[in-house]
């Protein structure tokens, strides 16, 4: 801060000054001059001193790019590389491009839904666009935590996305895709048995140990879930679960272990196209060759849960085999194949009605025309 004097066509007059440095380490400078004399220049400088302390005290504007970046370096941090990988591939590709220099004060509700529903490529589906709007929620609401912003321009926005149903294989078609599987030595036979008799989800399959089976007690501890980006971690829910063996299934353990070399850890076969991820288009194709149903290979856990329900088994009991904490995800398999409903509507209180050949002709007489 200065008040210098200087002269003009001989008339002495003041110059006021004012620097100051705001977070970033950037100058902040304002000037003003033409002051007849010192106590107008002071009261100047004052006015001057806190113009550019508001200046200096004020948060620097953010642009989405910017603040992307922040949020994505806490994330990764915060979350299995998986899931940063979700947000920053998502958010890089239908986000940023957009929104790259838009600071996120001036974001609001319109411009967050014109981007879901009318700036998405076409061809992205309900289920695209619902996770999209999801990841910007949380990146904007992080923004609001931080009191960079005021409130979330996301609130009250909902995409509407049809939920996947599942296929499932009926007995008859697990029956005919076991034998064939089997018959022609298929590689991925061992992992689809296992899948069917456990309900266990890919990757808790591919990071099965042979230390996991318990053969006297005839169960096998699920602890640990394989993926090409997380490797080894814990189950999905991060809760350790017990899937019990049956006689049948022990049958095949314990002959795929005298098959198995003795140095390899793992209960399943190191396959290739699992490693790649490609285990449920290897298994759509095989499905059509033998004229099945074409299913996921999520789809053989859906098959263990929907016969272990129509067998009559406990929802509870089904829940703690499988690994789901809430009932309502395990009752949504009963819903879905229609479990319990048999012979329901054999309880109508009317009937169609039956006529023999001659009230039928006593009434063509009805007949218009």
């Amino acid at each position: 801060m200065a008040i210098r004097p200087y002269y003009t066509n001989g008339k002495r007059l003041f110059l006021v000054e004012v620097k100051m440095r705001n977070s970033e380490g950037k100058q902040i400078f304002k000037s003003r001059q033409g002051f007849a004399s010192i106590r107008k220049a002071e009261d100047a400088e004052f006015d001057l001193k806190k113009l550019v302390e508001s200046v200096v005290n004020q948060k620097p504007r953010l642009s989405w790019k910017v603040w992307l970046d922040k949020c994505l370096a806490i994330l990764k941090k915060m979350y299995q590389p998986s899931t940063y990988y979700t947000y920053e591939k998502c958010l890089s590709r239908y986000v940023t491009p957009r929104w790259e220099s838009k600071d996120i004060h001036s974001i609001t509700q319109d411009d967050v839904r014109n981007l879901i529903y009318d700036e998405l490529p076409d061809g992205v589906t309900p289920h695209t666009r619902k996770a999209t709007l999801k990841l910007i929620r949380k990146i904007l609401q992080m923004a609001v935590d931080a009191q960079e912003i005021a409130k979330n321009p996301c609130a009250g926005l909902a995409v509407k996305a049809p939920v996947n149903d599942q296929e499932v294989l009926n007995k008859v078609e697990v029956d005919k895709f076991l034998a064939e599987a089997k018959a022609t030595n298929h590689y991925f036979y061992p992992v689809w048995v296992t899948a069917l008799m456990t309900g266990m989800r890919s990757g808790e399959l591919n990071a099965l140990l042979w230390s996991d089976v318990d053969f006297d007690s005839q169960k096998i501890h699920v602890t640990k879930s394989w993926s090409s980006k997380n490797g080894v971690k814990s189950t999905k829910n991060e809760r350790n679960r017990i899937v019990p063996i049956s006689e049948t299934f022990l049958g095949f353990l314990n002959e795929l272990r005298l098959k198995s070399n003795p140095n390899e850890p793992h209960v399943l076969p190191r396959l290739e196209e699992w490693r790649r991820g490609q285990q449920a288009k290897v298994l759509r194709e095989f499905c059509k060759r033998v004229g099945i149903t074409s299913v996921r290979f999520h789809d053989l856990r859906a098959t263990f849960i929907t016969n272990m329900l129509a067998q009559g088994v406990p929802i509870t009991k089904v829940m703690a085999i499988v690994g789901h904490s809430q009932m309502n995800t395990t009752d949504e398999y009963n819903r879905r194949a229609g479990i319990g409903l048999e012979g329901a509507t054999d309880q109508l209180a009317y009937e169609i009605p039956t006529f023999n050949d001659s009230q039928v002709v006593s009434l063509s007489k009805f007949r218009k025309g």
